[in-house]
């Protein structure tokens, strides 16, 4: 097999969800997946999404919570009151 045929030159496209699992994710890429997530739910017209970021020691809510409050998409945020590992977020409508 070349280089050129390998099944990883080519990123995995995977099915928009209203629900973001942050565990598979390298924390230094939250900025960036954020963006295009709140991005591509927006346009696919979802107005309330799930963030799952887990209980743990708050490091990962807070790292979210603060990318959050300065994403231009988000109307508002708050913890799941029925998974308090999660966060869910309104997003703006544009018109």
């Amino acid at each position: 097999m070349s280089d050129s045929d390998s099944p990883f030159d080519q990123p995995i496209v995977l099915p928009l969800s209203d629900s973001l699992d942050l565990h598979t994710f390298n924390p230094r890429d939250l900025p960036d997946l954020l963006d295009d997530w709140l991005e591509e739910c927006r346009q696919a017209g979802l107005s309330q999404v799930r963030i799952i970021h887990g209980k743990g020691r708050g490091v990962l809510r807070q790292r979210v919570h603060s990318l959050l409050a300065r994403q231009g998409l988000v109307a508002s945020f708050g913890l799941d009151p029925v998974n308090p590992g999660a966060t869910l977020v309104q997003i703006r409508t544009r018109p």
